[in-house]
């Protein structure tokens, strides 16, 4: 049993847990009353473990975060729907919840159809569903029950809760693309978009152009491994779209392009144009990595770095077709470095990045136990205060 009593946390523990039986010993010492986060995340979960799971989850009070990823290792697939509606038909009333992860579990789209109550209803914060082998049908719907969310909460009068989608690795493509855009719309109040890998091409990408711009808070956005360009009449049709909408978020700190194809045969894109025309004051990070990007994209961007690009602190450029000792690196590395920031190039950068940011972990570490301890002295000393 973990030391701290709002936690619930088994994760990583590789449990093959079938029956209610073989989770009550797991339960025992927790009351669900004090309850505020769940991690059931590294165990292989059966429909009778999920039926005690959900009974346990039923009786918190104060649930904030449900943590249900890579739950269904070696589940049949007429298993899973069952334990995920139980889980998620205990999770539908929690209106404390403000984080759901489900990301690694093999849903498909015939798997769905428990969570769409969830994800229409609750009025959580931070949904996480990354590698789930969605497919584009599967992607329709759990971004049509996102989009009735926001019309539910409007009609309400209240304002969306959502502030971040991620939802990478699924197969999205162009096929779900608009369904997604209308549910970002919908909400308007998106902070974190993350979509990598989706398989999302021209079409797909100039829809959720149009769908995020009514997402002016948005600080973190990431569409790796999707495709802007391409050699057929669409050309160059999502780059430009978003060219047009990138000052729609003034307030992006992160913008992960990496692998999109921005430039299909040598031209400077004009999204990396307006971005170093100062579209984004608050850019912080910039990922452009293997982008098919030539000297005359590297030099707009060195010619930027001291005027509108004076927020970027790290900038990813790995991978691209300009030569490793263009003058343009020396005059985005020296600015970089001289504000603190960094300029990847090569694999070296990125090993260096690496490293330091290990060093920088260690440092900030607290001792193991400080944490659940102080929790754990806190909560008692409220005990004998009352």
């Amino acid at each position: 049993m973990s030391t701290n009593p709002r936690v619930f946390d088994i994760r990583g523990q590789s449990l093959k847990l079938e029956t209610e039986a073989e989770v009550e010993p797991l339960l025992e010492g927790y009351d669900p009353k004090y309850i505020e986060e769940i991690y059931l995340g590294g165990n292989t979960i059966g429909v009778g473990a999920s039926k005690a799971f959900a009974a346990f989850i039923d009786r918190t009070e104060s649930l904030s975060i449900a943590d249900l990823s890579n739950i269904f290792v070696g589940r049949l697939i007429s298993e899973i729907p069952l334990a995920l509606a139980n889980l998620c038909t205990s999770l539908l009333p929690k209106q404390t919840l403000t984080v759901i992860d489900l990301s690694d579990n093999a849903f498909g789209e015939r798997s769905i159809a428990p969570l769409l109550p969830l994800l229409s209803r609750n009025r959580f914060q931070t949904l996480r569903l990354k590698n789930n082998g969605l497919g584009p049908a599967a992607g329709i719907q759990i971004a049509n029950a996102l989009r009735e969310s926001a019309k539910l909460t409007k009609a309400e009068g209240k304002v969306s809760n959502l502030r971040t989608v991620i939802c990478g690795q699924n197969r999205l493509e162009n096929g779900s693309a608009s369904a997604w855009a209308a549910a970002f719309e919908e909400h308007g109040t998106l902070e974190e978009v993350r979509l990598p890998q989706n398989g999302i091409r021209m079409a797909g990408i100039r829809e959720l152009a149009r769908g995020l711009k009514k997402n002016p808070n948005l600080r973190y956005l990431d569409l790796q491994d999707n495709t802007f360009t391409d050699s057929t009449d669409e050309g160059l049709s999502a780059v430009d779209a978003w060219a047009d909408v990138l000052a729609s978020f003034p307030a992006l700190q992160t913008f992960n392009l990496s692998d999109c194809v921005l430039s299909h045969s040598g031209e400077v894109p004009s999204v990396l144009q307006k971005l170093a025309s100062g579209s984004n004051p608050r850019l912080v990070d910039l990922q452009l990595q293997n982008n098919n990007l030539d000297a005359s994209s590297v030099a707009v961007l060195a010619d930027a770095i001291s005027t509108h690009l004076n927020t970027l602190r790290r900038l990813d450029l790995q991978d691209n077709d300009a030569d490793e000792d263009d003058e343009a690196y020396d005059t985005l590395r020296e600015a970089l470095t001289a504000r603190g920031g960094r300029l990847l190039v090569t694999e070296e950068d990125e090993e260096a990045e690496g490293e330091q940011e290990q060093e920088q972990e260690k440092v900030a570490a607290p001792p193991e136990g400080v944490d659940e301890a102080s929790e754990l002295a806190d909560l008692m000393g409220k005990a004998h205060l009352a």
